[in-house]
């Protein structure tokens, strides 16, 4: 077996993961409620740019934060939504460790 069919196996593997099934069905239920992808989407949007205000400038912006923080909080409130960052969180902790365990193959490499 080469590399390239041990991938497209791994790839579909994940597909067929629990944690992609639960994260696809979380994602397709707040696609159809405009609402909550909205306030996804805002949530999503404030925190990148906080993160990237803290990376520029090397310091934390206290009222960006607050304010992704307190959207946050009202947004984590919503059934859907919290399962829909809880999904989110195990499908990259999935293929996190994924790419750790390729990375650690060949770190003599890089």
């Amino acid at each position: 077996m080469n590399v390239y069919d041990t991938v497209n196996k791994l790839a579909q593997e994940i597909k067929e993961s629990q944690e992609y099934k639960d994260f696809k069905q979380a994602k397709d239920i707040i696609s159809n409620i405009p609402e909550y992808k909205e306030k996804i989407a805002e949530f999503e949007k404030l925190r990148y740019e906080e993160q990237i205000t803290r990376i520029q400038e090397g310091k934390i912006d206290e009222e960006k934060l607050k304010k992704v923080q307190e959207i946050y909080k009202e947004i984590i409130e919503i059934t859907e939504v919290k399962n829909y960052f809880d999904t989110e969180l195990k499908f990259n902790i999935l293929l996190g460790d994924v790419n750790k365990i390729i990375s650690d193959a060949v770190k003599d490499l890089v």
